[in-house]
């Protein structure tokens, strides 16, 4: 059923693209990239007018499961060159080294592009803010909201910053720890908490509503995002052309203002 569904999914896609006289440029990718990648594609397109980007979207183990799926489909009824999706670009690298490993998109292709880091922030409307991460121990911050260190990577990463910087044990009882980044930003924007750690685009999506006090890369290894061809992309020379696009300065610029960093960035 999943390989059924997967397999409309992409028909779909290709079938409304198809009706355009542009040539389609598919990228797979996790929901938490959709702006990222879709700012990316924009910007190509103002150079290209004959392409046009589509981003096709899942979790990263339903994505996983999805390319498997086509990969597995295409065995007898593809050749190289005539599959439906170009890139695969999911959050984070790990799935991309899985997929990498599996044969599924083709080595020595991936691509950084983009790097997240945590920051500290506060709601807009507050006017004294702590300057730093270290400066959190201080009396004037009452409640620092994070991720839950258990069950989300942002958390785990929140925690080994701490304990890197030296305040984790002067922090204790005094961290509201919620569900998520959506729930670290409500629970600031709520009074719960007086500041919040998220990773920079969360705090760019906020933008109207919270500033960015601080940010740091210590303690633990900033997220990168790369994309990388799918072994059965119907097009390598325009999967390579953007390959090389997202990481020229236009396509880092389009990053920087979503609020990520350019990959290696100190």
């Amino acid at each position: 059923m999943k390989k059924q569904i997967a397999c409309v999914i992409v028909a779909s896609l290709l079938s409304l693209t198809a009706l355009a006289s542009a040539e389609p440029l598919v990228i797979a990718s996790s929901p938490s990239l959709v702006p990222a990648l879709e700012a990316l594609g924009s910007a190509f397109e103002a150079t290209h007018p004959n392409i046009q980007v589509r981003i096709y979207f899942d979790n990263g183990l339903d994505l996983r499961r999805t390319i498997a799926a086509m990969e597995n489909s295409m065995i007898g009824q593809y050749f190289i060159g005539m599959g439906p999706i170009h890139l695969v670009a999911p959050g984070g690298d790990e799935l991309i080294t899985r997929l990498e490993q599996k044969y599924y998109v083709l080595p020595g292709t991936r691509r950084e592009y983009a790097m997240e880091r945590l920051v500290l922030v506060v709601p807009e409307s507050l006017v004294e803010a702590p300057a730093s991460f270290e400066a959190l121990v201080d009396g004037a911050v009452k409640r620092v909201a994070i991720a839950d260190p258990e069950k989300t990577q942002l958390g785990k990463v929140t925690m080994a910053m701490f304990k890197d910087l030296g305040i984790a044990e002067l922090l204790k009882g005094r961290l509201d720890v919620a569900a998520d980044a959506k729930g670290v930003l409500d629970h600031l924007l709520s009074g719960r908490a007086d500041v919040g750690v998220i990773f920079g685009p969360d705090a760019y999506r906020e933008r109207e509503r919270v500033r960015v006090v601080a940010s740091t890369d210590r303690g633990y290894m900033p997220v990168v995002h790369s994309m990388a061809m799918e072994r059965y992309c119907p097009n390598r020379s325009l999967c390579k052309e953007f390959l090389s696009f997202i990481q020229s300065p236009e396509a880092q610029k389009v990053v920087k203002s979503l609020g990520y960093l350019p990959p290696g960035q100190p």
